[in-house]
C-alpha cells in the first residue's frame, strides 16, 4: 500500500458531478483542480449501509474544505452509472458537493494498494494529497467500521501548518516549538 511520502498515482476517471443525467458526467485526472490538496477517499461499494454516512459526512463539511483550498474526490469500483442511480435514489447524496469518482478497471485502487483481492472492492481508505501530489496522510479502517470525516478536516489543517502540532490539536490552536 501507498504510504506517507509517496506520489499518489497518476488516474483518469469518470465522476458523476451532479444527480441530472444530462449534466452528471465529467472526466477527473491527477491534474484536475490544479495545485489544490485533494482528499480521495474510497469506500467499497454503492447501495452498501456504511458507506453513505462517510459520504453525507464529507458532503457536510465540503464548505470546510473548500476553504482550505481542498478538494474531494470520492471513489469507489461501481460505474458511473452506479453512482448516478444511488445519487439520484438516496436523499443524502443527491446534492453531493463533490464528485463520485468511477475505479470500474480498479487501476487506482490496485496502484494505491487499497484493492481488496478477495472481494475485489476498494478498502475503506483515505488518502490526504499535497499540491505536488505527495501523499501526507493515509486512513484506512476495516470495512464494516466509518471513519470520521472531522478526524481528515483536523489533519489536513494540521499539515497545513508546516508546524509540529500535538496530539489532538485544532486549528487556531498553538504549536510546539522546539526547544532552542
Amino acid at each position: 500500500m501507498l504510504t506517507v511520502g509517496d506520489k499518489f498515482p497518476q488516474f483518469a476517471l469518470k465522476g458523476v458531478i451532479s444527480s441530472d443525467a444530462n449534466t452528471a458526467f465529467a472526466d477527473f485526472t491527477q491534474a484536475s483542480d490544479g495545485s489544490k490538496w485533494k482528499v480521495v477517499f474510497f469506500w467499497p461499494k454503492d447501495f452498501t449501509f456504511v458507506c453513505p454516512t462517510e459520504i453525507a459526512g464529507f458532503g457536510k463539511l465540503a464548505k470546510d474544505f473548500k476553504d482550505r483550498d481542498a478538494v474531494i474526490y470520492g471513489v469507489s469500483i461501481d460505474s458511473e452509472y452506479v453512482h448516478l442511480a444511488w445519487r439520484q435514489s438516496h436523499p443524502d447524496l443527491k446534492t453531493l458537493p463533490f464528485p463520485m469518482l468511477s475505479d470500474i478497471k480498479r487501476e487506482l485502487s490496485t496502484a494505491l494498494g487499497i484493492l481488496d483481492t478477495e472481494s475485489g472492492v476498494a478498502k475503506r481508505a483515505t488518502f490526504v494529497v499535497d499540491p505536488d501530489g505527495i501523499i501526507r496522510f493515509v486512513y484506512v479502517t476495516d470495512m464494516s467500521v466509518g471513519r470520521n470525516p472531522q478526524e481528515v478536516l483536523r489533519v489536513l489543517d494540521a499539515l497545513q501548518t508546516d508546524e509540529l502540532c500535538p496530539c489532538n490539536w485544532h486549528k487556531g490552536e498553538e504549536v510546539l516549538k522546539p526547544a532552542a
